[in-house]
């Protein structure tokens, strides 16, 4: 798993440092800011580079005042008052439940604990200490579980089968307290491809899903993970998830864009084809997610996900305009894929940005030709 991304890092490296992205008028590079030919992104009122924030794909205010009040005060009745007013079965729950459990996750990282010394995340303990029966603190804790189980143990390993079982425990206590919240479940994608349910198993979970929430975009998103190649299912497979999930969206759904993500999960490792961001599959895939932008409520919380995936095919494909209208909507905030795949998510954002910015200029845009 490592060294495919290390290898897809290489390639999108060379992509970026070496100046082959040429269009009619003229060639588009990186060059060093202050150079007379650098474009400026601050022009366009893009945010810099240190102030991205790479905790969140979007906008969500309430949450990042909770998240501040609870880390500093190390009390959870903010968290607890903020899952228990967001409705159920939302997308946005479902973020709300992964930014608490990553947030206490971090923490322990950061201060693991020791003699004398409280460990970071002491918060999560308390709740679930204080309040057994609350239905946002079971399912914060089995996220948080999972995604120890991630950051801390090798996939395979015994210590990493032994978090998971915890956390498919804590999967089915949580689902216990919130009879028709498919968060729980959605929380459980994860361990089952952790710990590679059977097919049957893994379906019997998808269908309690669908029952709960059958356009949940969140959740197609973990599913289709479990039937990508890297994992236990294979390109067709995954491509078959997605393009099934795109063609029984409602009007108005991001589930549409789902074959740009199985298209992205399965990009190759080294790009030999010529042209293969302008590619049918591609293009077919990228104007089925632009369909779903365009189509979408603008305060669905998953439009930012589909955005800044969008910004990274459209910038591949030298679609210079399509990008920046991408860019003006979705900057500021980077804590989505493909970014937080580097180390630096918000310096490799500003890498596609920078490009974005100069393409566009190379090809006679400039900030009053651009649509606000």
């Amino acid at each position: 798993m490592e060294i495919l991304w290390v290898l897809i890092a290489l390639v999108m490296l060379g992509f970026v440092l070496l100046p082959v992205l040429r269009r009619r008028r003229g060639a588009v590079g990186l060059v060093p800011p202050g150079h007379p030919d650098a474009a400026d992104p601050a022009t366009y009122g893009f945010a810099r580079e240190e102030e991205l924030d790479v905790r969140m794909p979007g906008p969500d205010e309430d949450l990042l005042d909770v998240l501040d009040l609870v880390q500093r005060t190390q009390d959870y009745r903010g968290a607890q008052q903020l899952l228990a007013g967001t409705e159920a079965g939302s997308e946005r729950r479902w973020q709300r439940v992964q930014a608490f459990a990553g947030a206490a996750s971090l923490e322990l990282r950061q201060r693991p604990g020791g003699v004398g010394e409280t460990p970071g995340g002491q918060w999560l303990r308390v709740w679930r200490a204080e309040a057994p029966k609350d239905a946002g603190g079971a399912a914060v804790h089995a996220e948080f579980l999972v995604q120890q189980a991630w950051r801390t143990a090798t996939p395979g390993s015994d210590d990493f089968r032994i978090i998971m079982e915890e956390a498919r425990t804590a999967c089915s206590e949580a689902a216990l307290l919130a009879p028709g919240d498919p968060v729980p479940c959605i929380v459980e994608l994860s361990v089952a491809r952790g710990l590679g349910y059977a097919r049957e198993e893994f379906e019997q979970l998808w269908l309690k899903i669908l029952d709960r929430a059958p356009h949940h975009m969140g959740a197609h998103l973990a599913a289709l993970q479990y039937w990508c190649e890297k994992w236990h299912g294979s390109r067709e497979l995954a491509y078959s998830f997605a393009e099934a999930a795109a063609a029984r969206a409602p009007r108005g759904s991001l589930l549409a864009a789902m074959p740009l993500f199985a298209v992205f999960e399965h990009l190759p490792e080294v790009n030999l084809v010529s042209g293969f961001y302008q590619s049918e599959v591609v293009t077919k895939a990228v104007h089925g997610a632009l369909h779903a932008v365009h189509s979408a409520g603008p305060d669905d919380p998953m439009q930012a996900h589909v955005r800044h995936l969008l910004i990274f095919f459209l910038v591949r494909g030298e679609r210079w305009a399509e990008a920046m209208n991408q860019l003006m909507v979705t900057d500021g905030h980077v804590g989505a894929l493909p970014w937080t795949l580097s180390t630096d998510p918000a310096g490799e954002f500003a890498v596609y940005r920078a490009l974005a910015v100069a393409g566009y200029e190379a090809n006679g845009g400039s900030p009053a030709t651009l649509p606000h």
